[in-house]
């Protein structure tokens, strides 16, 4: 526990140390605030922004499509990792065609949505979607393929179902590997996101970014990513949490621990 507390402190000082330099360091040596605007500055902005840009009402809908488009990706991630790692005839058949679509960037498929479903959240969850879905499958399918195969025979000398060694072994072998996946996929959809709100969103913390660009309000870009880094750590902390319920058993690293 007292570790723990010194590593805390540390890093609540190295915070402190981050917020001075942030504060006092752009004066000290000559950057205008219009390039690099004080921590007091994006703290007068962000207040400023409560009251008349609404900036809550933005954030909670770049959260809504956020969470949307992370669970939705992980459940197709998820879905075609078992399926392709379960069906090898399967991975032959469909891995050229996903492998097509991995390699394809997928912020270069916001503006073609866009142009399909108009200036709606649509356009920004299906970009996060397909960002979230590849980390996820590729986790899923490796862990299917390392699988032991001496244990799958032994579950089948003992007249075990598919649907039961899928159960009793695949899927509790794959869920480390997946929650890899869900972790990386947490941050990406958040990305994801932003890449739509930038090219086609009239609300969202993307749209606030893209405003306070055109506007050369410096502060208010900072208050946009800050208030996106926020929702990327809480939605990474909500798999870390739920990976910590279900991967109980296993060993935590130090700072899993607090």
């Amino acid at each position: 526990m007292r570790r723990q507390q010194r590593l805390g402190a540390a890093s609540a000082a190295l915070l402190a140390v981050f917020i001075a330099l942030w504060e006092w360091g752009p004066e000290a040596v000559g950057i205008p605030a219009y390039i690099l605007p004080p921590a007091s500055s994006v703290l007068e902005e962000f207040l400023r922004m409560t009251g008349t840009d609404r900036v809550f009402f933005h954030a909670a809908v770049t959260a809504g499509e956020v969470a949307a488009g992370f669970f939705l990706g992980a459940v197709l991630g998820m879905s075609v990792g078992y399926v392709l790692g379960m069906s090898p005839p399967a991975e032959f058949v469909l891995s050229p065609y996903i492998l097509a679509l991995q390699i394809a960037p997928k912020v270069a498929f916001a503006p073609l949505f866009v142009l399909w479903f108009g200036f709606t959240v649509t356009p920004k969850i299906l970009v996060a979607i397909l960002i979230v879905f590849f980390p996820i499958m590729v986790n899923v399918l490796g862990a299917l393929r390392t699988v032991d195969p001496d244990l799958v025979n032994l579950a089948r000398s003992f007249r075990a179902s598919r649907a039961q060694i899928f159960w009793k072994i695949e899927f509790r072998a794959s869920m480390p590997a997946l929650f890899s996946g869900l972790r990386i996929g947490s941050t990406l959809a958040v990305i994801g996101v932003v890449v739509g709100e930038l090219v086609g969103g009239n609300m969202g913390l993307g749209y606030l970014l893209v405003f306070g660009e055109g506007a050369g309000n410096t502060a208010m870009v900072f208050v946009s990513i800050i208030l996106l880094t926020f929702i990327g750590i809480v939605a990474y902390v909500a798999v870390v949490l739920a990976e910590r319920r279900v991967l109980h058993y296993l060993p935590r690293t130090t700072w899993q621990q607090f």
